[in-house]
């Protein structure tokens, strides 16, 4: 059995990824992430599984010492549930059908992890080691298997999990084991049953079958090569040397079995794992290879490029070869497709960044959301892989406006403004007869919750509807994309109409606290801690992400919305773990004190994130947490997505250039750059002088040289710029 090889000295960006980074901590509230073997937007990830995965716990944590499987898994995110996948795991001497009988032991130094490949040793007991090997392509995973010498080798195949009706068969004459585990786990979230949904697998083995049988409830069933029931399984045994492994692909689908063998033939047509595993690494390395950098440690180099790692699996592809499964009408459709969007978190950078990352792919992602449309009724928030009502408003319209903004035009324009029309025109089914809280089971979908009374009172009645101030102030920028996207469709007074009722924002200010505050439909104010989403009155009150220059008028000028942002990070409000709270570093950009932005964001960048499996501060939540790093790196933000503008804060790096789609390059330089020298002294845009604290969408992609002088004190640089107010 082949050793695992000692790290190499890192050469290309995918050598600087540490996968363990956020996959450590207790309960639900850390990073959440996996060290999964993927492509970038891969339709199944593959993971060692060291517990149960369900909502509210991965598959893989850093702390435990014990592998129960290898999962194909589509959990995007800690909060979220899986849906559809599939484990396998590799034993001796009798078959094991339960997690617990069949865990194994390892160390760390016996494992190995990259996006391209993981290994590790498991022990077996009496001094025998089970090495298991993976790689990927989109929708399949290549696992080899290594067996002690002179042992009873096996792998086993889990379906379902108990409670959880599938399907497995054995064919010994293929050497293939197939089935389906139509599990979601978050079915009993949105309105859709989806009687056809199913993960379908088929796992095909290299060397011949010795024997093979079904299982279910963790017991043999005799005389059969299928079953159908609960706790499905299946056990192939085999007869290999010391020095050969085991070799199995398996081929995902949720179209079927025969799709799944199809994915099978077209991405993985040869068994030859490291040509497999060396194609996967190059693909990554392209892909993590778009950003460049210089005067970066070792621990910000790891970071920088894990957060890329992270920010480039979701929206997760859910198209099969040009074909997809629809999970809002259950039916299957040819097309291209994705899923997994958290929206709530991703539309304040996440997608930004893959405007710029992988523009090849953002037609394609915002198509799939008006197919969803079309097949379903609405654009999803949080479809995994069909509603799930999770959070707070309509963001996949800032989504289609930002597209449009940046001049994305491979998906109808009329259909998108139809579809984020009716998100701020049309109320959902029942929508006065519930609260509307969230994770409520079995509601219908829930669009903007509460819209019949915004649309009479402005505001969402906190007596009325859940969590309806930030509701109310999340929708105002909401209502500010819809506007974005009828002025580019050319509906004119449409565009007017949402501008005006962008500012709705407004209505829930209280001049005498100065703060964002729930009211109530009588427009009496509630209590100050109500109405709130994953947050409160601090991290909602610049939440009109379209209108900081309106937020900063009702709070009575720049001075005096300095000083309310001063105590804001002073006395500890900032919750950097939580989404509300990651444009706050870059508000003083619109105050007069840009140097402070500088300071902030520096000092979150520092401190919210680290080389070390407790390296993210909150949940990763899709890319969202590792957005914010990646643009803070280069050096700027997307504070209003759907403005195309970008906020400049303090680069962390003294050269970093970013290769755009269209063949330029960009390149962001800070001269004395350091982790005391976080100041920008001066700033020229190619060459000419820069005394704006933004730059602009078009001006990254029309490529050139953003080039800053840092020093150890504040400066004046941008001081005297200002916004004004969005004009209605």
């Amino acid at each position: 059995m082949p050793a695992i090889a000692a790290p190499a000295v890192p050469a290309t960006p995918i050598d600087w990824v540490n996968p363990y980074i956020g996959t450590q901590g207790s309960g639900s509230e850390y990073g959440g992430t996996m060290p999964l073997v993927t492509t970038p937007f891969g339709m199944t990830n593959w993971t060692a599984q060291t517990r149960q995965n369900r909502v509210g716990v991965s598959s893989y944590n850093y702390a435990d010492s014990r592998i129960e499987g290898f999962i194909g898994t589509h959990q995007p995110a800690i909060w979220m549930g899986d849906y559809g996948y599939v484990t396998l795991m590799p034993e001796i001497d009798d078959a094991k059908y339960t997690p617990d009988a069949r865990k194994l032991r390892f160390s760390r130094k016996d494992e190995t992890a990259s996006p391209a490949y993981y290994a590790v040793i498991m022990q077996a007991g009496s001094g025998r080691q089970l090495r298991t090997e993976v790689t990927a392509t989109d929708h399949c995973g290549y696992l080899r298997f290594w067996f002690p010498k002179a042992a009873n080798a096996g792998v086993l195949i889990e379906a379902t999990r108990p409670g959880i009706h599938g399907y497995v068969e054995v064919d010994q004459e293929h050497n293939e084991v197939r089935g389906y585990n139509p599990d979601r786990q978050d079915a009993q979230l949105g309105p859709l049953a989806l009687p056809n949904f199913k993960g379908y697998f088929v796992v095909r083995f290299k060397q011949p079958m010795k024997s093979a049988r079904v299982y279910r409830e963790a017991a043999a069933v005799q005389g059969r090569s299928n079953v159908e029931g609960n706790n499905v399984g299946a056990y192939v045994a085999f007869e290999t040397p010391e020095s050969e492994p085991v070799e199995a692909q398996v081929g995902t689908s949720f179209i079927s079995e025969a799709q799944a063998e199809a994915n099978l033939d077209a991405e993985l047509p040869a068994w030859d794992f490291d040509a497999r595993r060396q194609s996967l690494k190059d693909t990554w390395n392209a892909k993590l290879g778009l950003i460049d950098v210089d005067g970066a440690d070792t621990d910000q180099r790891q970071i920088l490029y894990t957060a890329l790692y992270h920010a480039l699996l979701y929206p997760r592809l859910f198209s099969e070869h040009g074909r997809y499964y629809s999970a809002f009408d259950d039916q299957v459709h040819d097309g291209e497709s994705y899923t997994d969007y958290s929206i709530w978190d991703t539309f304040r950078a996440e997608h930004s960044l893959l405007t710029l990352l992988a523009p090849e792919r953002i037609d394609g992602m915002i198509q799939a959301l008006l197919q969803d449309y079309r097949e379903g009724g609405w654009m999803p928030k949080w479809p995994n892989p069909s509603y799930t009502n999770i959070m707070i408003g309509t963001h996949a319209d800032s989504l289609v406006a930002e597209a449009i903004a940046k001049g994305f035009h491979g998906f109808d324009w009329q259909l998108a403004y139809a579809a984020v029309r009716k998100d701020a025109m049309t109320p959902p089914d029942g929508d006065t007869t519930r609260r509307w809280s969230d994770r409520e089971p079995h509601t219908p979908y829930e669009a903007r919750a509460g819209l019949t009374y915004a649309l009479k009172l402005g505001y969402l009645p906190s007596d009325k509807v859940a969590e309806s101030a930030s509701s109310t102030l999340e929708e105002a920028y909401d209502d500010y994309a819809v506007a974005r996207v009828a002025q580019a469709t050319g509906h004119a007074d449409d565009y007017a109409y949402f501008l005006q009722r962008s500012s709705n924002y407004r209505l829930l200010f209280n001049p005498a606290r100065g703060f964002m505050q729930a009211r109530r439909a009588d427009g009496s104010w509630a209590w100050s801690w109500e109405g709130w989403t994953e947050g409160d009155q601090w991290a909602y009150l610049f939440a009109a992400l379209h209108d900081i220059p309106g937020t900063i008028e009702l709070l009575g000028g720049p001075s005096a919305a300095e000083a309310k942002l001063d105590a804001h990070f002073r006395g500890g409000h900032n919750h950097h773990d939580n989404e509300p709270s990651h444009h706050y570093g870059y508000l003083y950009d619109f105050m007069g004190v840009p140097w402070k932005t500088q300071a902030q964001v520096r000092d979150i960048a520092t401190h919210a994130y680290s080389n070390t499996p407790t390296g993210i501060l909150g949940n990763e939540d899709c890319g969202q947490m590792s957005a914010w790093y990646v643009f803070t790196a280069m050096g700027f933000y997307p504070l209003n997505p759907a403005s195309g503008e970008y906020m400049i804060g303090s680069p962390l790096f003294s050269r970093l250039s970013l290769k755009l789609g269209n063949g330029k390059s960009f390149l962001v330089t800070a001269q004395n750059n350091s982790t005391e020298n976080v100041y920008i002294q001066s700033a020229t845009l190619n060459g000419k002088v820069l005394d704006t604290p933004m730059i602009t969408y078009d001006q990254i992609m029309a490529g050139g040289t953003l080039a800053f002088v840092m020093g150890p004190r504040p400066s004046t640089w941008a001081a005297s710029w200002r916004a004004q107010p969005l004009k209605h």
